[in-house]
């Protein structure tokens, strides 16, 4: 044990001491902090400052009802022709031309949206929406029908989710909220399995073909240098995430309020959520919650319900249990080539569960948290550091949640047993094309 504790020592040091290390520790969350400044600020700015003129040239007799312009969008009514707005466009303040022949209103076709530039997707579809919106008024004033008495027919339902604890009392619950940091959670342990998974594999490949192992070895078992390097590794990653997130929180915070106005920062939510609304009226209820304490206050509130004490705990048994799982098979496949190049054709067998936990995790465990998929991702080792951190938010019984850790646990010492098996051969081998059939005999050998 004390050799094993050496060089873990060893190995978080001499990373931890790295400029590199140093670097890209400060400047990660510097980056992530911009990003989403950047972010932040051009989507103000688009939201504020797009301003289309377009001007209507009308050969309809049907459609008398006009189009209502908007803050972003102008409507201006012409009398010229298409071919005197087509020669004119650009130089008299107007940015499209829309053109809207005689149709009927029942079958609405030629119409054409004209312009020096690409109208974009956004752009179109406010047009097309508009020009619907229109021929409805026009439809409902033939009628008889009054704008004013459709819309009191309509009411915005906003549905309070309710989940039933074991002792039959409701608790707020958010679907939003669960999937949002099932995903985070999934997310984050994708990238740092990946990481320094690979960086386990690439610390063995440097020392091996330094000749370094060699010294080592003469003092050290197999097993002990193997658990050493992927535990010190472990905590250097865990090191670094740390830092990151409170970095990059405490960064963003204090950009957030410097920079960008609470006013504005409302009025993009407020133009994100009519953005994909495809009435406005329908968005009322979502725009209320926004306006009213802002997003961040409705996913602290869609949040306050959620155990996230115990939510952090289980991430950091699967997020070490997921890492040690996969480290000790990148650690073999370390061992057994000599140059990184020679590492595609291993990597793929331990790539392909994990990129598959993750796909499947983020797409049918997010839609269906209690089906058998998800409980069967959420129980082999392969997947389950993944998937049971993406369905925990939505509840996951105690006895599944035991039986998934035990199983990690126990797939992690089949997995060391088996990749140290291969690492005890495979860091004295050099020169030597490797092969899964090669391996195997290497897994056969006796002491």
């Amino acid at each position: 044990m004390h050799k094993i504790l050496l060089i873990i020592q060893r190995e978080y040091l001499s990373r931890v001491r790295k400029k590199s290390f140093i670097v890209m520790t400060l400047l990660t969350p510097i980056i992530v902090a911009g990003f989403y400044g950047l972010l932040i600020y051009f989507s103000i700015q688009g939201a504020s400052s797009t301003n289309n003129k377009i001007a209507v040239v009308s050969e309809n007799k049907t459609l008398t009802e006009q189009l209502a312009s908007t803050k972003n969008t102008s409507y201006v009514y012409v009398n010229k022709s298409l071919a005197e707005m087509k020669s004119s466009l650009g130089k008299d303040g107007f940015d499209y031309i829309l053109y809207l022949p005689d149709f009927s209103l029942d079958a609405p076709a030629g119409i054409q949206l004209l312009g020096t530039k690409q109208a974009g997707l956004s752009m179109n579809s406010k047009v097309v929406d508009d020009v619907e919106n229109a021929i409805r008024i026009q439809k409902l004033k033939a009628s008889g029908i009054a704008q004013e008495d459709l819309d009191k027919l309509k009411s915005s339902v906003n549905i309070d989710n309710k989940k039933i604890n074991d002792s039959g009392e409701e608790e707020d619950s958010s679907a939003g909220a669960t999937t949002i940091i099932g995903s985070a959670a999934g997310i984050l342990m994708f990238m740092f399995i990946l990481i320094y998974g690979i960086q386990v594999m690439r610390g063995v490949i440097e020392e091996k073909t330094s000749r370094i192992i060699e010294v080592m070895i003469s003092s050290v078992k197999p097993f002990q240098l193997m658990m050493g390097k992927i535990i010190g590794i472990a905590l250097v990653g865990l090191t670094q995430f740390i830092l990151w997130i409170l970095l990059s929180a405490s960064i963003s915070t204090v950009a957030v309020k410097a920079f960008v106005d609470k006013k504005d920062l409302q009025q993009t939510a407020v133009s994100a959520v009519q953005a994909n609304t495809a009435q406005a009226k329908t968005g009322s209820a979502i725009e209320k919650q926004v306006t009213d304490g802002g997003p961040i206050a409705y996913v602290q509130k869609s949040m306050a319900n959620l155990d996230l004490t115990k939510i952090l705990l289980v991430f950091i048994f699967f997020f070490i249990g997921g890492y040690l799982f996969y480290s000790a098979l990148y650690a073999a496949i370390g061992s057994a080539v000599d140059s990184e190049t020679e590492t595609q054709q291993f990597i793929m067998p331990v790539m392909m569960p994990l990129t598959l936990g993750y796909v499947l995790s983020l797409s049918v465990v997010t839609n269906d948290p209690y089906g058998n998929i998800a409980f069967w991702l959420s129980m082999i080792p392969f997947t389950s550091p993944i998937a049971m951190m993406v369905r925990l938010p939505y509840g996951v019984p105690d006895w599944q949640l035991a039986l998934s850790m035990v199983l990690l646990v126990v797939g992690f010492i089949g997995t060391v047993w088996v990749a140290s098996r291969i690492y005890r051969v495979g860091i004295l081998m050099y020169g030597k094309k490797t092969s899964l059939k090669e391996m195997l005999k290497w897994f056969t050998y006796k002491n």
